[in-house]
């Protein structure tokens, strides 16, 4: 049984050939660096912080040692991701920069955490909620979502996917396509997974962000909230160019498809791919 994902899309579209290396050459090489480490890291701290919040009480959660829990995440990552490459994932001055960056975070979070998540009338429904589904013969989609919530009075899903950043998300992270399509594939999947309608399933991203302006005239929060349109155009599009990708790349039976070219998509982005100036891409010869 092959696997599709959303990570598998944006890897399409950002280059059809480095998709193919990975994914059908299984010739990838990458296992992490220190956004990778840190993103790890800050999912697991404060998803257990919620689990503790939900499942027992906001005292508990606040008993939580989060400063202590992430730097035990970050080094455990370290140490994953050492063990499977051949060099070191990040230096130790990056180690305290991020690590020193979350503290931030996890402050600001503790502080306004009610405007974010709230326990009245909410309950967990769980943290890295699995959604394998059928998509076609041989073909199954693989899914994990970040955090599911359920409002007991009105029965309203709220999916949230957290994401790390160095800095808040601009007009141009807003727009792009293939990142709003995450939120708006689990949003349909979902629904079709658990016959919940689409209208009652609410999504948005939450950013954490490592750094903010120093000088401001006014407060600057470390969290970002972005929900992206997600009505049923905008799910029913999504859903248009995910399949389109799905037969793109599988046949009928469930077989990666071999009897097509996988185009290189040379650009600026080229350098930060791990074929970069290797025998497996010519482009990476020449930029």
């Amino acid at each position: 049984m092959k696997s599709i994902s959303h990570s598998q899309f944006t890897s399409y579209n950002e280059c059809n050939l480095k998709w193919k290396l990975r994914y059908i050459d299984k010739l990838g090489t990458f296992t992490g660096n220190i956004h990778t480490l840190f993103g790890t890291a800050m999912h697991t701290t404060l998803q257990t912080y919620l689990t503790e919040m939900y499942g027992k009480s906001i005292v508990a959660a606040e008993a939580l040692d989060l400063n202590d829990m992430l730097k035990t995440e970050m080094m455990k990552e370290f140490t994953t991701i050492k063990n499977n490459q051949e060099t070191l994932p990040c230096t130790q001055d990056e180690m305290i920069e991020f690590y020193q960056d979350g503290l931030a975070i996890l402050d600001h979070f503790r502080k306004h955490r009610g405007k974010y998540f709230m326990k009245k009338n909410y309950e967990l429904v769980g943290i890295e909620v699995p959604i394998f589904m059928k998509m076609q013969e041989g073909v199954q989609l693989k899914s994990f979502l970040d955090v599911v919530l359920r409002n007991k009075i009105s029965g309203k899903i709220t999916i949230i996917d957290l994401k790390t950043s160095t800095r808040s998300w601009t007009d141009f992270h807003k727009k792009n396509f293939y990142k709003k399509s995450q939120l708006l594939l689990y949003k349909q999947f979902y629904s079709e997974k658990f016959d919940v309608p689409l209208d009652k399933i609410d999504v948005y991203f939450l950013i954490l962000k490592r750094k903010i302006a120093k000088q401001s005239d006014f407060p600057i929060s470390r969290l970002q909230r972005f929900e992206p349109a997600n009505g049923k155009v905008s799910v029913n599009k999504t859903m248009k160019a995910f399949h389109e990708f799905r037969e793109l790349i599988f046949d009928s039976k469930g077989n990666h498809r071999t009897d097509r070219d996988y185009a290189a998509k040379p650009g600026s982005a080229c350098k930060f791919c791990e074929f970069y100036n290797t025998e497996h891409c010519k482009w990476g010869k020449i930029l």
